[in-house]
């Protein structure tokens, strides 16, 4: 059975620069900040886990005050002249991805995660036992943690606010490929990189 998309897409090239946005950026981790954390999870043998988020940049708070004409075969025959105030970010608008990392970075500092200086894109929560690690790299989470329920937790609590995939241990991830095998400390990821 053939599955076809249809999504809402804006007119975001007609943006212009300093009226309709300002900022574009998204939250993308670090290679450095991955490799690290992977190594982390290998040396302390703890959890590695990632998530997908469903539908990413529909997720953004708007700051600006943005219509949009009304798409073709969804016009209203009364007011056809009639436009949408956009509210939510869509997919083609240029504050979409920065949006985004908006909204989950509040979410998680609200959460008692904090930000790592080195890496905007890092969150860490430390916990009475323990500890949880994020990195996020735009719509990829990868998560690890000395404590399996505490991961469990982590992800309950993200899919309760944003629509995501749990994609359990974490195999692959920007050319990096994850292999556990069993040595003297129980599952030990080893990395193999695609790239040079």
């Amino acid at each position: 059975m053939n599955r076809y998309k249809v999504r809402l897409v804006t007119k975001g090239y007609a943006q212009t620069y300093g009226i309709d946005y300002e900022e574009t950026y998204s939250l993308v981790a670090k290679m450095t900040t991955v490799r690290a954390i992977i190594t982390m999870a290998a040396t302390k043998g703890w959890s590695l886990h990632q998530m997908d988020v469903k539908n990413v940049f529909l997720h953004g708070d708007l700051r600006e005050e943005l219509y949009m004409e009304q798409p073709p075969g969804y016009v209203d025959q009364t007011h056809p002249n009639l436009v949408y105030r956009l509210k939510k970010t869509l997919y083609g608008l240029k504050q979409a991805p920065r949006a985004w990392s908006d909204k989950i970075s509040q979410y998680l500092v609200t959460s008692g995660f904090q930000t790592s200086n080195a890496n905007f894109s890092l969150y860490v929560k430390k916990i009475d036992h323990g500890i949880v690690v994020i990195a996020i790299y735009v719509d990829d989470l990868i998560i690890i943690g000395d404590s399996d329920a505490d991961i469990f937790d982590l992800k309950k609590l993200l899919k309760q606010k944003f629509e995501m995939k749990d994609l359990g241990e974490l195999h692959y991830f920007l050319g990096i490929e994850v292999i556990y095998e069993a040595t003297f400390v129980p599952l030990f990821p080893v990395l193999q990189c695609d790239y040079a």
